[in-house]
């Protein structure tokens, strides 16, 4: 099987398992509040306090506009400390129609990716306002005034976001929760008739917000709907931003996103010709959705509109989403044909300049730029003073990985088919070639070499291949240990008979990512795989293992070697210092991100907590590991943490048993 096949079939299970859990009424109200919190967490924002909880959000006014029937308000929102979100507030006059008691319904318009949004989306609030809602325009961190990055993985080559369990979903979902704290301080509006909508990235939060925000009384996000099936077989992730997806600890597809908005009144608006949202996934999730909905009862508030045409709006999606907000903001029907359209006369725009929100530029020490680098807070290296500390310290460090980075794998090992499939001499060593089966669709291979004379079962030194290594170079390393050992060489994923081309790099990073995995997080299971593998063969029967790992392959070795917990010494030939630093834009370079392991552990963290096993690191030793080398001395064993210049210099021994 191809990685883009299994890539593919993950998704599709994904996508094919999206609501599963909701076989009735009863089981939704049950699951909803939990996977309400797991959502949160996907987006990063678990710890975030309910609205009645969280303080007033400060507003920096910078201008009003008076226009016949409505003005323009001109705010800036500090969601955060000195992070600054830029908003057109349209307020309709008094004589409006559509309020109740003084106060009126309240919209919040979330933009697209277009590059001037307060200009390019301003016809769809001033149509609200002229029908009577307060409507808050609220551009983008990356391309509203005060620039900011969504294209961390798209284009920057930041896939430690992917380590940090960093999403620009979960800065646009907060900014958009604060919008609607906002809005509910605001005196004309009614808290208790809000509602959402945007297109494209705009869309995607209208899904968002809805899900994570009871008070949205109706939402109707536009082209911005697809499966994560879609995602992956249509490859139209590579068409989108890095704000699309949530971190996907939890597997979930966008239809789960939906079971949290059930049965609120929701209308999915989307294009028959969008290259980037197919319409067939599209009707996927609207039919998913309306099992869901007629199950609970409401299937007449869910609704989708068809529009002819690409990645647009089109007349009948913008009418029938007002509509859709009177019908059920305002308790007001109103046939479509009637409601009107936008109007996006060039007389009726308001120039750039003059919705422009900050004259000269954000305020001083905006973080808007640099907000990814402290959304999510990072794992501190743990205090540990004693061997007590340290099991206690190892056992919350794995529990957490094996939740929140390895959750998309099994919780045993499966059936491995370990075969040999033939046997060799060469020199002084006997050896054979075997293959095993991590997952369904896979056969790994490894090669075993021991000393031709050996009646016994041996201790074994396994190699990891690395991805595009020069010829022999893992068969060169492992040789120099200089033990009577049997010597084996693993061929995880992505390496030798199953190695793929760099220029699929980009793509598999990205979509291993969003269905729960990565290309770093495969490889540890494949090396786990291997281990029992191993450990199963005559000539080696369980005897002490040595992993032994070069570059990048040296962070796969560190968390099997972790999550095993049983490797006896680990040879380590210059490791990466940390997950927390950025790779090649194209994909290539090191791949070492695992969902959300930086909230969990650091690689320097996951070699001191292995002790006492043996670590050996040859080559550079980033000072980051000065931690794990301190820690091994702290616990009385220094000599177990050696830097060397190679290999020759290190005299294997028969390791202490692991704790």
């Amino acid at each position: 099987m191809s990685i883009r096949e299994t890539l593919c079939r993950a998704a599709r299970r994904i996508t094919d398992r999206a609501l599963a859990e909701y076989t009735e009424e009863a089981a939704w109200r049950r699951l909803v509040p939990e996977k309400r919190r797991q959502f949160l967490e996907m987006m990063g924002l678990e710890d975030l306090p309910a609205p009645a909880g969280r303080m007033p959000v400060p507003i920096i006014q910078t201008g009003v506009l008076q226009r016949p029937g409505y003005r323009i308000e001109k705010l800036a929102l500090e969601t955060r400390p000195q992070l600054y979100v830029t908003a057109n507030l349209y307020v309709p006059d008094p004589g409006t129609p559509g309020a109740t008691g003084g106060l009126r319904p309240a919209v919040l318009y979330l933009c697209g990716h277009s590059e001037k949004q307060k200009v390019a989306f301003q016809a769809h609030p001033r149509r609200f306002a002229e029908l009577g809602f307060v409507c808050l325009l609220m551009e983008t961190i990356q391309l509203g005034e005060g620039k900011g990055y969504h294209h961390g993985t798209y284009r920057e080559g930041w896939w430690h976001w992917i380590s940090r369990g960093y999403t620009p979903a979960g800065v646009e979902l907060y900014n958009a929760l604060r919008a609607i704290d906002y809005l509910c301080q605001r005196p004309e509006v009614d808290p208790g008739r809000l509602c959402v909508t945007g297109i494209s990235g705009g869309g995607a939060s209208t899904w968002y917000l809805a899900a994570a925000d009871e008070r949205i009384g109706a939402a109707a996000p536009v082209c911005g709907t697809t499966t994560l099936a879609s995602h992956v077989q249509d490859r139209v992730i590579d068409g989108h931003c890095d704000c699309m997806w949530w971190v996907n600890t939890y597997l979930w597809d966008l239809a789960d996103v939906g079971g949290l908005i059930a049965p609120r009144p929701l209308l999915i608006a989307s294009a028959d010709r969008d290259e980037i949202f197919p319409i067939a996934s599209i009707r996927e999730v609207h039919g998913q959705l309306q099992r869901l909905y007629t199950l609970l009862g409401a299937p007449q508030n869910l609704r989708l509109v068809e529009t002819p045409g690409g990645h647009s709006y089109h007349e009948r999606s913008r009418k029938a989403i007002f509509a859709f907000f009177l019908q059920h903001l305002q308790q007001r029907i109103v046939p479509e044909n009637d409601i009107g359209d936008v109007d996006e006369t060039p007389d009726r725009q308001e120039p750039e300049a003059v919705l422009r929100v900050f004259v000269n530029g954000p305020p001083d020490g905006d973080r808007t730029p640099s907000i990814q680098d402290s959304f999510i807070p990072l794992a501190r290296p743990p205090q540990i003073a004693d061997r007590t500390d340290l099991t206690r310290v190892r056992q919350r460090v794995t529990d957490a990985l094996r939740s929140r980075t390895f959750r998309a794998f099994p919780p045993d090992l499966p059936a491995l088919d370990l075969r040999v499939e033939f046997e060799f001499r060469s020199g002084d060593r006997n050896g054979f070639r075997f293959a095993f089966t991590p997952e369904e669709g896979w056969r790994l291979h490894g090669e075993c070499r021991l000393p031709a004379h050996t009646d016994t079962p041996l201790p074994a030194v396994i190699a990891l291949r690395s991805p595009e290594e020069e010829r022999g170079a893992t068969e060169r390393y492992v040789r120099t240990v200089r033990a009577p050992w049997a010597q084996v060489i693993i061929e995880t994923r992505g390496t030798g008979d199953t190695a793929w081309g760099q220029s699929l790099q980009w793509h598999l990073r990205r979509a291993s990512a969003w269905t729960g995995r990565t290309l770093a997080s495969m490889r540890v299971w494949d090396t786990l795989c291997a281990m029992t593998a191993v450990r199963s063969l005559p000539q080696i029967a369980d005897r002490p293992l040595v992993l032994a790992a070069q570059g990048e392959m040296a962070a796969v070795a560190l968390y099997a070697a972790l999550l095993d917990g049983r490797v006896a010494a680990l040879l380590l030939q210059s490791p990466p210092a940390t997950q927390n630093a950025p790779s090649q834009p194209d994909g290539r370079g090191e791949t070492i991100e695992m969902l959300n392991c930086l909230q969990i552990t650091d690689l320097p963290q996951v070699a001191g907590l292995l002790f006492p096993a043996e670590i050996v690191v040859t080559g550079t030793l980033p000072e980051t590991y000065h931690w794990a080398r301190d820690l091994y001395r702290t616990l009385g064993s220094p000599d177990r943490f050696q830097h060397l210049p190679d290999l020759t210099g290190w005299t294997p021994r028969l390791p202490d048993p692991i704790p």
